[in-house]
């Protein structure tokens, strides 16, 4: 027969063994570093943004977004494809108080790199067309 001060060990080991590993396997994955922080490389897709241009800088090749969360400086380079309506634009096409949407890359240094700039409105999106209740009966 189990003696009590046995059963007592055994019942606190089972609690104490699992809150240990929980806490080595803790400590091991957060030491690793994460696959997205590596400073060498961009993310796989670029991040879009959206909001009004609140400010210009032609010297810099760099426009300031002022957005619903955070206020975010992007700089323009030769890669950035800027289209106005359904035509090609250049940084000077870019103005004040003009709603803009893209796409950009956090580079490693921390500034962010424009992708791709639309300016104007939103496109709204047309929701897709429901489909109508068939009218022939059930049998």
């Amino acid at each position: 027969m189990i003696s009590k001060t046995s059963l007592a060990a055994a019942i606190v080991a089972s609690l104490i063994f699992p809150l240990s590993l929980g806490a080595q396997t803790a400590k091991s994955s957060s030491s690793s570093p994460t696959p997205s922080a590596s400073p060498s490389k961009q993310p796989t897709r670029p991040i879009p943004f959206h909001g009004m241009v609140s400010a210009v800088d032609h010297k810099n090749k760099t426009f300031t977004v002022s957005g619903k969360e955070a206020t975010r400086v992007f700089k323009v380079t030769d890669k950035t494809s800027i289209m106005k309506g359904a035509a090609t634009g250049t940084m000077k096409d870019i103005a004040d108080n003009e709603e803009v949407s893209g796409a950009y890359w956090k580079n490693s240094d921390g500034t962010l790199e424009a992708k791709f700039v639309k300016l104007g409105p939103m496109e709204k999106k047309t929701p897709a067309p429901t489909p109508k209740p068939s009218t022939t009966p059930k049998s």
